[in-house]
Protein backbone atom coordinates (compact mmCIF):
# COMPACT_ATOMS: atom_id res chain seq x y z
CA UNK A 1 0.00 0.00 0.00
CA UNK A 2 0.98 3.52 -0.68
CA UNK A 3 2.37 4.95 2.92
CA UNK A 4 2.68 8.27 0.82
CA UNK A 5 -0.89 9.11 1.46
CA UNK A 6 -1.30 11.13 4.98
CA UNK A 7 -4.63 11.99 4.69
CA UNK A 8 -7.61 10.52 6.50
CA UNK A 9 -11.16 10.39 5.23
CA UNK A 10 -13.92 9.59 7.78
CA UNK A 11 -17.69 9.61 7.85
CA UNK A 12 -19.02 7.59 10.46
CA UNK A 13 -18.25 7.22 14.29
CA UNK A 14 -15.22 8.98 13.52
CA UNK A 15 -16.41 12.27 13.19
CA UNK A 16 -15.80 15.02 15.10
CA UNK A 17 -19.62 15.79 15.54
CA UNK A 18 -20.65 12.96 17.11
CA UNK A 19 -17.99 12.69 19.88
CA UNK A 20 -17.48 9.06 19.68
CA UNK A 21 -14.33 7.91 22.47
CA UNK A 22 -12.76 6.55 19.24
CA UNK A 23 -12.44 10.05 17.74
CA UNK A 24 -10.01 11.56 20.87
CA UNK A 25 -7.98 8.79 19.21
CA UNK A 26 -8.29 10.66 16.01
CA UNK A 27 -8.17 14.01 17.11
CA UNK A 28 -4.56 12.98 19.00
CA UNK A 29 -3.10 12.14 16.09
CA UNK A 30 -4.76 14.30 12.87
CA UNK A 31 -6.04 17.59 12.20
CA UNK A 32 -8.96 18.35 10.78
CA UNK A 33 -8.64 19.91 7.37
CA UNK A 34 -12.09 20.26 6.14
CA UNK A 35 -15.34 18.76 5.38
CA UNK A 36 -15.38 16.81 2.62
CA UNK A 37 -17.47 14.73 0.56
CA UNK A 38 -16.53 11.27 -1.87
CA UNK A 39 -18.96 9.19 -4.22
CA UNK A 40 -20.10 6.51 -2.68
CA UNK A 41 -23.05 5.92 -0.41
CA UNK A 42 -23.94 5.22 3.32
CA UNK A 43 -25.90 2.10 5.46
CA UNK A 44 -27.01 1.96 8.72
CA UNK A 45 -25.50 -1.21 9.70
CA UNK A 46 -27.13 -0.77 13.57
CA UNK A 47 -23.73 0.25 15.53
CA UNK A 48 -22.38 2.34 12.82
CA UNK A 49 -22.46 3.49 9.41
CA UNK A 50 -20.66 1.12 6.42
CA UNK A 51 -19.91 3.35 3.44
CA UNK A 52 -19.81 1.37 -0.19
CA UNK A 53 -18.13 2.84 -3.15
CA UNK A 54 -20.16 4.52 -5.19
CA UNK A 55 -20.86 7.16 -8.26
CA UNK A 56 -21.91 10.56 -8.80
CA UNK A 57 -24.34 11.82 -7.66
CA UNK A 58 -24.47 9.95 -4.63
CA UNK A 59 -22.35 11.44 -2.29
CA UNK A 60 -20.99 10.53 1.42
CA UNK A 61 -20.44 13.72 3.74
CA UNK A 62 -17.61 13.22 5.75
CA UNK A 63 -14.65 14.96 7.17
CA UNK A 64 -10.28 15.52 5.56
CA UNK A 65 -8.04 14.79 8.31
CA UNK A 66 -3.78 14.83 8.03
CA UNK A 67 -2.01 13.15 10.06
CA UNK A 68 0.33 15.59 12.76
CA UNK A 69 3.81 13.71 12.01
CA UNK A 70 4.35 11.75 8.91
CA UNK A 71 6.56 9.44 10.70
CA UNK A 72 4.19 8.36 12.97
CA UNK A 73 1.62 7.88 10.37
CA UNK A 74 2.01 3.59 10.20
CA UNK A 75 1.52 4.05 13.96
CA UNK A 76 -1.40 6.26 13.92
CA UNK A 77 -3.24 4.10 11.08
CA UNK A 78 -2.49 0.78 12.66
CA UNK A 79 -4.47 1.57 15.72
CA UNK A 80 -7.89 2.62 13.38
CA UNK A 81 -7.01 -0.54 11.03
CA UNK A 82 -7.36 -2.65 14.32
CA UNK A 83 -10.96 -0.11 15.80
CA UNK A 84 -12.11 -0.54 12.38
CA UNK A 85 -11.74 -4.20 12.31
CA UNK A 86 -9.53 -4.22 9.34
CA UNK A 87 -6.35 -6.38 10.80
CA UNK A 88 -8.20 -9.88 11.13
CA UNK A 89 -6.70 -13.45 12.08
CA UNK A 90 -6.23 -15.71 8.69
CA UNK A 91 -9.09 -17.15 6.97
CA UNK A 92 -11.39 -14.08 8.72
CA UNK A 93 -13.03 -11.44 6.51
CA UNK A 94 -12.28 -8.35 7.74
CA UNK A 95 -15.31 -5.70 8.31
CA UNK A 96 -14.01 -2.84 6.85
CA UNK A 97 -11.12 -2.30 3.52
CA UNK A 98 -8.47 0.56 4.16
CA UNK A 99 -8.17 2.27 0.53
CA UNK A 100 -7.12 5.13 -1.16
CA UNK A 101 -9.98 7.48 -2.41
CA UNK A 102 -10.09 10.98 -3.89
CA UNK A 103 -11.99 13.26 -1.83
CA UNK A 104 -13.50 17.06 -2.76
CA UNK A 105 -13.10 19.58 -0.59
CA UNK A 106 -12.34 23.64 -0.41
CA UNK A 107 -12.36 23.28 -4.33
CA UNK A 108 -9.22 20.86 -4.28
CA UNK A 109 -9.17 17.35 -4.22
CA UNK A 110 -6.69 15.07 -2.43
CA UNK A 111 -6.25 10.96 -1.94
CA UNK A 112 -6.96 10.08 1.30
CA UNK A 113 -7.20 6.71 2.84
CA UNK A 114 -11.25 5.62 3.46
CA UNK A 115 -12.57 3.01 5.12
CA UNK A 116 -15.19 0.93 3.02
CA UNK A 117 -17.79 -1.65 4.40
CA UNK A 118 -16.41 -4.97 3.44
CA UNK A 119 -19.88 -6.88 3.78
CA UNK A 120 -23.22 -7.15 2.14
CA UNK A 121 -25.32 -4.35 2.39
CA UNK A 122 -28.37 -5.93 1.31
CA UNK A 123 -31.10 -5.57 3.23
CA UNK A 124 -29.51 -2.23 5.15
CA UNK A 125 -30.98 0.98 5.11
CA UNK A 126 -29.60 3.92 3.20
CA UNK A 127 -28.65 6.55 5.22
CA UNK A 128 -30.45 9.69 3.40
CA UNK A 129 -28.13 12.33 1.47
CA UNK A 130 -24.84 10.18 2.33
CA UNK A 131 -24.64 12.63 6.00
CA UNK A 132 -24.33 10.10 8.55
CA UNK A 133 -23.64 12.73 11.25
CA UNK A 134 -27.12 14.00 10.78
CA UNK A 135 -29.05 10.50 10.41
CA UNK A 136 -27.13 9.52 13.83
CA UNK A 137 -27.96 12.78 15.43
CA UNK A 138 -32.16 12.67 14.23
CA UNK A 139 -31.86 8.78 15.35
CA UNK A 140 -30.70 9.69 18.53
Amino acid sequence: MNQQIHHLFVYGSLLSGLQHPAYAYVSRHFTLVSPATTPGNIYDMGEYPGAVPGHPPALIHGELYKVNHADEFSFAIKQLDDYEGFLVEPGEVPLFRREPVDVNHNNAITTAWIYWYNRAVAGCTLIPNGDALTYWKQKG
